[in-house]
């Protein structure tokens, strides 16, 4: 669907309702890690060049519905200023007259912070009255939160009943690009990159993209499962037992229509996972019964190498390791500078996956690196989302 952009919208004199993403990591007051603010400053910059005055709308955390001052967005606030170089005011709420009297007094080019919304339990439940009390701070409303739209939330959603227009901010627009680039007649040869811990949360992922790759290159825990699908023991190691007939399905449909799977071939294995101490390599076929696999080994790599030569389009999702461990990170710092350097459309897809970039200081070498998480894999499984479904279309 086509949508509205901030860029063709009129917002001279008019305040707009900006919901962006600031559901940042925190240690105490300390944010340890800004991406997530950074990237919403083009959009907030357009928005106050054009002469707008900007209610800033985030959650943060899981407060459950209940004010939390762990949970206040007091630190965002901090870091904002720093980055515009400009003060930024922190409203005491997100609803209420005193929010109100203040959003009405903003002029041109100036920004309000709310208090954070998952405050109230209504902003979770998608509440109509919520929406409608959040619409009155503002003349006009941009999402530039994708990472939050496959969320029916108030703030996402129902807002845009009562707030029109309702147009993409910047961020958004290049997430939906980069989808529409991928779903839509992407550049052969396609090879999608799979880890993390549980096939479970890739199936619906694996079903939608299977036709549309050539190759499928498979790590993480979750190759565990595929593993034993193919009759190989598998010691310790992570499996979900339960799916090892859908797994056995997936590697006969792959073979059907031709399309390249790689599974590891060799594994850094340890004996307890949770102990650090340097992993021994093994060949899949050789693996001890009381060890479990924490990372792919140095063939492995090599074969991954070999299947990323000459692509055109690479999308990766997951690590390929348990790579918040340093000890078991090599693989995916590996796959990362793999990626980055393929001269194709390239795009790291997930949270771990996107700190696992930057941890292997690739990410500007990767054509987008996306920290929407479950939104875009959602939105690349082919579900509707409804933040994106609730903004104006245009033709």
């Amino acid at each position: 669907m086509k949508t509205l952009s901030v860029v063709q919208s009129d917002l001279r004199g008019r305040r707009v309702f900006l919901r962006v993403d600031f559901n940042v990591p925190l240690a105490g007051e300390e944010i340890t890690d800004d991406t997530r603010i950074r990237e919403a400053l083009p959009t907030l910059e357009h928005c106050r060049r054009e002469g707008a005055g900007v209610v800033l709308a985030s959650h943060l955390g899981r407060p459950a519905g209940r004010r939390d001052p762990r949970w206040s967005l007091k630190p965002v606030v901090f870091r904002l200023e720093e980055l515009l170089g400009r003060p930024v005011a922190l409203a005491p709420d997100c609803v209420g007259p005193t929010c109100e009297a203040l959003a009405g007094s903003l002029r041109p080019g100036e920004c309000l912070m709310l208090e954070n919304l998952r405050f109230h339990k209504q902003e979770e439940t998608n509440d109509p009255t919520f929406a409608g009390t959040l619409a009155r701070l503002a003349h006009c409303y941009v999402n530039d939160a994708f990472s939050v739209c496959h969320r029916a939330h108030a703030s996402v959603s129902a807002i845009t009943r009562f707030l029109q227009p309702a147009a993409a901010g910047l961020l958004m627009q290049h997430e939906l690009l980069t989808l529409s680039r991928l779903l839509d007649r992407p550049k052969r040869p396609v090879v999608l990159i799979l880890g993390g811990a549980r096939m479970s949360d890739k199936l619906g992922l694996i079903r939608s993209l299977l036709s549309r790759v050539d190759r499928l290159l498979i790590g993480g825990a979750m190759a565990f499962t595929f593993l034993k699908a193919l009759g190989h023991k598998i010691g310790q190691s992570l499996v979900e037992d339960d799916l090892v007939p859908t797994a056995k399905q997936i590697l006969a449909d792959a073979e059907k229509r031709g399309i390249d799977v790689l599974l590891p071939e060799d594994l850094m294995m340890v004996v307890y996972p949770e102990q650090p101490g340097p992993p021994k390599r093994c060949q899949i076929d050789q693996m001890p019964i009381a060890m479990s696999g924490v990372d792919i080994g140095l063939t492995t790599l090599t074969r991954f190498r070999e299947r990323l030569q000459g692509a055109s389009t690479v999308i990766w999702n997951g690590p390929v390791g348990m790579c918040e461990r340093p000890a078991f990170a090599n693989g995916t710092v590996e796959v990362a500078k793999m990626v980055a350097d393929v001269t194709g459309l390239t795009v790291a897809a997930g949270g771990d996956t996107a700190a696992a970039v930057r941890r292997a200081g690739v990410a500007d070498r990767i054509t987008y690196v996306s920290t929407a998480g479950a939104a875009f894999l959602e939105a690349l499984e082919g579900r509707e989302l409804p933040g994106v479904a609730a903004l104006t279309p245009v033709s």
